[in-house]
């Protein structure tokens, strides 16, 4: 992966090139030539970027990218391992002969980049020579999000006639298909449609995979048909929840991806038969499955390919919304949809890479060469056409779609962590005037416009919260990224668990059976390990695997590794990484946190102790510092450790911690925060000074305050100001409701939740009080609350209301209803008077036309007894 690869030594030589770098040896020399090889590296990028959008030779360009990769892996390499070396070095003489083998080694880095650099200007040259003058037209492409239906309609018939019959027993329908074909697709069409969902009383989606998790499963019904989300619950106490709320009652339950007859034997124990007419929809890919599932009278219903009409239609809606196929394509386009054999998933993946590469005639024929050189079965030339999409993603996102691989199958990933990761990994290209979060965004996007990644559910603010991938897809991305050597997925169906090769792994992702791992890599194996990322992505019980306290100690033998995710082993890594000298990223548990002391390229620290610790005074030195997150862990007083200059974090934009005496001090030497949560705040009665210290957090724009629970009362100031912020969680935090008329002054809210935040049997809102920009408020837990007054026009932009656990509320108010931006009111275990009053809305709602409000209830389970 060249480009990733690029990225990477590129942003360490950058570093090296700083003014305040302490690692150049104080020679000129060796800042020409760590200036010479940068140079080199940006003539590589912007060479790749340019090839990749000739779309004519992505054979020879892959021979050639290879190259590339690996003489910069050998090139980062070097550097990385002369670093170690002067960093470690014991005394001066050791650091000057560390020093001159670093001179050495950048020497023959500068000889092998400029080969390469010469082997490139004769391909610029060529190409410059044939190079056409069109200018391609690029059609803006939407997200996979909104599910295009497009054919189906026996299928779909076939379903609502199941579900309609007149038999009262249980049925099970089956729906049975390659992946692929819309066998999702089919069922969430079913599911979504409201004239059958309100023929049932209890709805219930749940997602197996592959590898069945009989717990994770209960969890997900539970969370469904209940309400209940409890994972400190056993299993039988889950299933004694899921029985209770099913006794009796009609429901719908779609079980999706389905792998074999032994989980549907566990499964199926827990939804009883009170031949009411429930019913159950699965789907899978296995035909003797669906034949062991489905009720005898009821045979398996085997999803239909697409038509070709109905496959042109999916094509250019997906491609053109409602505009038509310029005519110029028709002909050429419909080639290429022949090609993929009415395969939903093909044609959805082949329009995004269409949309991309640009809407012209030359551009088409090119993929329509390619599909047309290959042949076999419709499984087959689905997989030519994901890898052909993957071929033709530019450069900068190969790599972040390889990485999305790791995420274990069918689980819904959050862009939040997928987004961190890549620019741990240093994925992501830095630009002037964008921040890498800003950049990792809109590659995310970009990804979901070519129907790579699926966006499943969003944030109350709009955007996307967590994404999918297609099993067919991930599978592509786990057989690319060991070709490529971008990352290594240990134990997975696609990968040998064991290679000669396993001291240059790149990037390692261990779901589970790690300490076979460490067997596999004993440190005594020849050659240097070049790995520089350790990844553990499992869900704790994993990795429970004896002689736990013996096997991390091997990490330390990775003296290169850059990225440490080992927050779900539980192990105390104090006294490994001192030797990481390179770590960017740590996720796990310290207990003695001086060992991160020396660790002066750390740009993320989350980090959390079993008891309460203080994180080292160097802390306020490293000034690659953009994320801080520590639990049980206060950062020090930087008062304490001043000398002459007033020391600042100047490039933190994420920090997490608990309350401590001198947090207002802390926040006004972190003055470009963007996000900051607090915990415990008002522990040492530092209530208000930090509260008057967010006006000087300019760039605020997201705030969580955890108080401690102890019902003192507070106020916030009527001076409090944070003119950026744009969502806010307030928890525990005593206020009176009068105070939300000082929340109601920030300019830019957008996000309001409040958890168990206020007290008082009131909240009566003048009609001054606006809530100029605030489109979702939630408030949880008002234990006293009793009245609320309001108009529409206090909340103009509201979207979202959601109440949840007001038992002494006696209503909404009614002209809620009124705000014209309302889509959605969400009322759980709330007094059922409340519940009546959000039905009074809907219907007053509808009577004046209004059809695009939705109310969603939970009642409480304490007025269903």
């Amino acid at each position: 992966m060249a480009y990733a690869c690029i990225s990477s030594l590129m942003q360490t030589l950058q570093q090296l090139l700083q003014s305040k770098s302490s690692l150049i040896c104080e020679s000129p020399i060796q800042q020409k030539l760590v200036e010479s090889s940068y140079q080199s590296l940006c003539a590589l990028q912007v060479f790749l970027e340019d090839t990749t959008n000739e779309a004519n030779d992505i054979e020879n360009l892959k021979i050639l990218e290879k190259k590339i990769k690996d003489v910069v892996y050998k090139a980062e390499d070097r550097v990385d391992s002369c670093l170690t070396n002067m960093i470690l070095a014991d005394n001066e003489d050791d650091r000057k002969k560390a020093c001159k083998f670093f001179n050495e080694e950048l020497q023959q880095v500068e000889t092998e980049f400029d080969s390469l650099r010469k082997e490139v200007m004769v391909i610029e040259f060529n190409k410059r020579r044939s190079k056409s003058t069109e200018l391609a037209a690029t059609t803006s492409f939407s997200s996979i999000e909104e599910t295009t239906y497009v054919g189906m309609k026996k299928d779909y018939k076939a379903i609502l006639n199941c579900l309609n019959a007149q038999t009262k027993e249980l049925i099970v329908i089956s729906l049975v298909g390659m992946g692929g074909i819309g066998k999702t697709t089919l069922a969430r069409k079913v599911f979504g449609n409201s004239t059958i969902r309100d023929r049932f009383e209890k709805h219930a989606w749940v997602t197996i995979s592959e590898q069945y998790n009989k717990r994770q499963m209960l969890l997900e019904v539970a969370s469904s048909i209940s309400g209940v989300n409890n994972e400190e619950m056993s299993n039988d106490e889950l299933m004694v929840i899921v029985y209770r709320s099913l006794k009796g009652r009609r429901f719908l339950i779609v079980i999706d991806d389905l792998w074999s007859t032994d989980a549907w034997d566990q499964m199926r124990r827990i939804f009883q038969n009170d031949n009411n007419k429930s019913r159950i929809i699965l789907t899978t890919r296995l035909k003797h499955v669906a034949d062991y599932a489905s009720s005898p009278e009821f045979p398996p219903h085997d999803v239909s390919f697409l038509s070709f009409k109905d496959s042109w239609k999916l094509f250019t809606k997906r491609l053109f919304k409602k505009d038509r196929c310029p005519p110029q394509l028709r002909k050429i386009g419909k080639h290429i949809i022949q090609q993929c054999q009415g395969l939903p998933l093909s044609i959805i993946v082949i329009a995004g890479l269409l949309g991309k590469i640009g809407v012209t005639y030359d551009n088409w024929k090119k993929i329509e060469e390619n599909l047309k050189s290959f042949h076999g079965s419709v499984l087959e030339q689905c997989q030519a056409i994901l890898s052909l999409s993957y071929n033709y993603l530019p450069p900068y996102l190969k790599a972040c779609f390889l990485y999305i691989g790791g995420f274990p199958e069918d689980m819904e990933i959050r862009v939040s962590k997928m987004m961190s990761s890549w620019i741990a990994e240093q994925f992501i290209k830095a630009t002037r005037d964008k921040r890498l979060e800003v950049v990792a965004e809109e590659y995310v996007q970009e990804l979901m416009d070519r129907s790579l990644i699926l966006g499943k559910t969003r944030k109350p603010n709009g955007r996307f919260k967590t994404c999918k991938i297609h099993d067919l897809l991930r599978q592509l991305c786990i057989r690319e990224a060991q070709i490529q050597n971008v990352v290594h997925f240990p134990y997975s169906d696609h990968v040998l668990t064991y290679s000669d090769d396993i001291n240059d792994r790149r990037r390692v992702m261990i779901p589970f059976l790690i300490e076979d791992y460490f067997c596999d890599h004993p440190s005594q194996m020849s050659g240097k390990i070049t790995t520089r990322s350790l990844i553990f992505m499992g869900a704790g019980k994993s990795y429970l695997v004896p002689e736990i306290n013996h096997w991390p100690d091997s990490i330390s033998d990775f003296k290169l590794l850059k990225v440490l995710d080992a927050r779900e082993i539980g192990y105390d890594f104090s006294n490994i990484i001192p030797q990481l000298v390179h770590l960017r990223y740590i996720d796990a548990r310290i207990e003695d946190p001086s060992s991160l002391a020396k660790l002066f390229n750390l740009q993320t620290i989350i980090v959390y102790s079993r008891r309460n610790v203080q994180l080292p005074a160097e802390i306020w030195t490293m000034s690659e510092i953009k994320h801080v997150d520590i639990e049980q862990m206060d950062m020090p007083n930087p008062l304490s450790i001043e000398e002459q200059q007033p020391l600042f974090l100047n490039n933190l934009q994420r920090l997490a911690l608990n309350s401590s005496p001198f947090l207002a001090e802390i926040l006004k030497r972190t003055p470009n925060v963007d996000k900051l949560k607090i915990r415990a705040a008002n522990t040492h009665n530092e209530w208000s000074d930090f509260v008057d210290c967010l006006i000087n957090l300019q760039r605020l724009e997201k705030l969580s305050i955890t108080a401690t629970v102890d019902n003192s009362p507070r106020i916030l100031s009527s001076a409090f100001c944070a003119p950026n912020l744009k969502q806010l969680r307030l928890a525990y935090t005593s206020l009176a409701w009068e105070e939300m008329d000082v929340l109601a002054n920030l300019p830019n809210l957008e996000v309001l939740k409040a958890d168990s935040a206020f007290n008082g049997t009131d909240w009566t809102l003048s009609e001054d009080v606006v809530f100029q920009k605030l489109k979702y408020l939630r408030i949880w837990s008002a234990d006293d609350l009793e009245r609320w007054e309001a108009t529409s026009d206090n909340f103009p932009m509201l979207e979202q209301l959601v109440l949840q656990l007001l038992e002494e509320l006696e209503e909404i108010p009614q002209s809620v209803g009124e705000i014209m931006t309302l889509k959605l009111v969400q009322v759980e275990y709330c007094n059922p008077a409340v519940d009546t009053s959000a039905r009074n809305i809907l219907e007053d709602q509808q009577g004046w036309g209004n059809c695009e409000l939705q109310i969603q209830i939970v009642p409480s389970l304490k007025y269903l007894i």
